[in-house]
């Protein structure tokens, strides 16, 4: 008798899920004071350095490090020290800025997804006029990301509407548009995290500026008024602590409201991907059921 040998069918692997990926820094007050860490580092020990100032013989401890009674700077950095204990302040912004703005970028690359946001989206409202869902799930696997995440979750429901016998037709298509609305809800908060720290700086920083610019210019008259001769050393210090925390603050705000609108284009263009895609699907099923 010849043996009989099961050949077991494979069984198919199961469709993955579709994840936005969207990852980042979760608190910003740590960002902060790490920064703020560097920042006194920066000013101590780099703008602060002896070889900054010019050297007299009688200085003594007055050119160490961590003394703001120096002489007279002969270079930038020296100029940005005398800038006074504002400095490492605007230094911190600066930083936090720096460090903020590429984490959004690391983030919102992941959440952009693996393909151009364009084509996906005119791939997947092909897949939709040929009432063809399957295809239209693959895109979205392949895809991946915020967007991807999205029209995955809706397409869920657009099948599970489609094996319902209970509702009717409006509360299917209402039930479709919930789906959208709260998976879009969901991912907004991740995408969104830390652009508020970023918008608050870009009007903080040039408000820190002016604090600064307004205490060196309050040093400036006071070298003035006094009896005889103006302090040129006084004089200088005040006017170059103006100067410096005025460029800061400009610099921090600058770069703080072009990441800002940056980012803030970047996720408007991931929703108006999701709602054009959305709206394809309502008109999908209101048109074929």
């Amino acid at each position: 008798m010849a043996e009989q040998t099961n050949i077991q069918k494979p069984q198919p692997a199961p469709k993955k899920e579709v994840s936005s990926n969207v990852s980042g820094i979760k608190s910003a007050s740590i960002v902060v004071l790490i920064c703020f860490i560097f920042a006194l580092i920066i000013f101590f020990c780099g703008l602060g350095l002896p070889s900054n100032f010019k050297v007299t013989p009688d200085t003594g401890f007055a050119n160490g490090f961590f003394s703001l009674d120096k002489e007279g700077p002969q270079n930038l950095a020296g100029t940005m020290f005398k800038g006074g204990i504002i400095v490492p302040v605007l230094l911190t912004c600066f930083l936090v800025v720096v460090v903020l703005t590429v984490e959004r970028w690391i983030a919102l690359s992941k959440a952009k997804g693996k393909g151009n946001t364009t084509k996906f989206v005119e791939n997947v409202k092909a897949a939709l006029r040929n009432h063809d869902i399957a295809k239209a799930e693959d895109l979205c696997r392949k895809q991946q990301g915020t967007v991807g995440a999205v029209v995955y979750a809706t397409l869920q429901k657009y099948k599970e509407m489609e094996r319902d016998t209970v509702l009717t037709k409006e509360q299917k298509l209402a039930s479709i548009q919930a789906t959208l609305e709260e998976a879009t809800a969901l991912e907004m908060p991740a995408l969104q995290q830390n652009l508020p720290v970023l918008a608050t700086l870009t009007t903080l920083g040039t408000l820190i500026g002016l604090f600064g610019t307004v205490l060196g210019m309050i040093k400036s008259f006071q070298a003035l008024s006094n009896s005889g001769a103006p302090d040129s050393t006084e004089l200088s210090t005040g006017i170059s602590e103006a100067l410096v925390n005025t460029a800061l603050g400009i610099a921090t705000a600058a770069l703080a409201l072009i990441g800002y609108n940056f980012y803030t284009n970047k996720i408007d263009n991931m929703t108006y991907a999701i709602d054009e895609i959305g709206f394809a699907t309502v008109s999908t099923f209101s048109a074929s059921h």
